[in-house]
């Protein structure tokens, strides 16, 4: 069966990536004692309100991944002919399924959301240094974009002649018409003196502050906008918040599916729309004799290398099915227990989160306590490392700095409290006396 074949077969009426109305009522759905048992390689004794960072692969597919590793160390040549490229387009059809697009080669899996940046990025100084877009054209990005896609747009977008412009977004956040309020002069500033706008890189929950972004919004403000293309950096997005690739309708998305997907590290979907018109020069950065083949299968062989954490896709979704509701039941159970965590805590320092809930994903800003006199960023850093060395609690803490006419008593500081599961609800949490209670 060549890989035509067996694109069509995987999106046929057989593939089994979601479950029945059937077997849903006869499913028995894991158990507390099992979920222990999925994540019992985590060292004990440590608080890990930290998720976004790095993720959690439960045992079963730690498994699932060795198995693929020894398939590939038993026998090498097998493994590349017969087994590599077929098990990556099942991966891929997977994805493809969950975020909605409409076809299996608008899917390209890469290492992480960094190099999906690049790939995307590479792509536009190309565009520059070829004369498709002129000196100083533009390109508009969150001010809260991630910091290895700021380094990136400065790497490749500037050096090519880019003008780039940040939308300076406000936290803590009431309301989505704030941002789109931003976005929306941040549009207008990269038209001034006759500009093109090329390009508007939007993210879709800013890691730090978290916030969840009106992704399909600022898209659609885009297309109005005459913006030629718009990438939407979304390392945090799936199993997070429900991802819809035709009703976002932006030209490139990425998320990690290490994160909140419960994958090994490190795997990240590169979408890329279809369209007509739509030139083919997006490649991977590291060229390999699948050079010219389309991104997709460009990605899926760069060289000798571990693809295993690539290759489970299909057993993750098996994974996330011996939940209620799935996928879609885990993310709204974390958002649910996130917010009750939140606003706990929020009560009880006295202070408020930093957007309203339904700005939120499973990750929380909750500001910290002003007696703390966390003024600097050399100060989070202390804190954050006493959380660690004296209470086992891994957290993220991120500063803000008072604006003119602020003081302490605002509660600049804030605190991104990530709460990955509803089994945290038993984590021990730092309150304002310094003293720690069991919530």
């Amino acid at each position: 069966m060549d890989e035509e074949e067996e694109h069509h077969k995987l999106n046929g009426d057989d593939n089994n990536n979601h479950v029945s109305k059937k077997q849903k009522l006869l499913q028995k759905f894991i158990t507390d004692s099992e979920i222990l048992n999925e994540f019992s390689h985590h060292q004990s004794g440590i608080a890990r309100i930290n998720n976004g960072s790095f993720g959690c692969c439960p045992a079963s597919i730690i498994a699932a991944q060795k198995q693929w590793q020894l398939k590939y160390l038993q026998q090498p040549d097998d493994f590349y002919f017969n087994h590599l490229r077929k098990g990556i387009l099942q991966s891929r059809t997977v994805i493809k399924n969950l975020i909605n697009a409409d076809d299996v080669d608008e899917v390209s899996i890469v290492d992480n959301a960094t190099t999906a940046a690049a790939i995307v990025l590479q792509h536009i100084a190309r565009e520059f240094v070829e004369g498709r877009y002129q000196k100083g054209d533009a390109a508009v990005m969150l001010h809260y974009a991630y910091g290895a896609v700021k380094k990136s747009i400065q790497a490749y977008v500037t050096r090519a002649g880019g003008y780039v412009i940040e939308a300076r977004l406000p936290f803590p956040v009431s309301s989505n018409d704030e941002i789109i309020c931003e976005f929306r002069k941040a549009l207008e500033k990269g038209r001034e003196n006759g500009r093109r706008v090329r390009l508007a890189v939007i993210d879709h929950i800013t890691s730090m502050p978290s916030v969840v972004v009106p992704v399909k919004e600022l898209v659609k403000i885009c297309r109005e906008e005459g913006v030629d293309q718009v990438f939407v950096d979304a390392a945090h997005a799936i199993g997070n918040v429900d991802i819809n690739m035709k009703d976002i309708g932006a030209d490139f998305y990425t998320s990690n599916l290490h994160k909140w997907f419960f994958c090994p590290p490190s795997i990240a979907f590169l979408y890329c729309r279809k369209r007509t018109g739509f030139r083919e020069d997006v490649h991977h950065p590291v060229v390999s004799h699948e050079y010219g083949n389309g991104l997709a299968i460009e990605s899926s062989w760069i060289g000798t290398r571990d693809y295993s954490s690539q290759l489970v896709v299909p057993d993750v979704i098996e994974f996330v099915n011996r939940f209620e509701g799935g996928i879609d039941g885990i993310r709204k159970r974390n958002h649910e227990v996130v917010i009750e965590m939140g606003e706990m805590l929020a009560k009880a320092w006295g202070v408020k989160l930093g957007c309203p809930p339904d700005m939120c994903s499973s990750m929380v800003m909750i500001g910290l306590p002003s007696c703390l006199g966390i003024s600097s960023e050399a100060d989070t850093l202390n804190l954050r490392t006493h959380l660690r060395d004296k209470f086992k609690i891994e957290v993220p803490i991120h500063f803000q700095a008072l604006k003119d006419g602020e003081n302490m008593d605002n509660d600049c500081g804030v605190t991104g409290c990530y709460i990955p599961t509803e089994r945290l609800k038993e984590t021990w949490c730092p309150w304002e006396s310094g003293s720690l209670s069991f919530c």
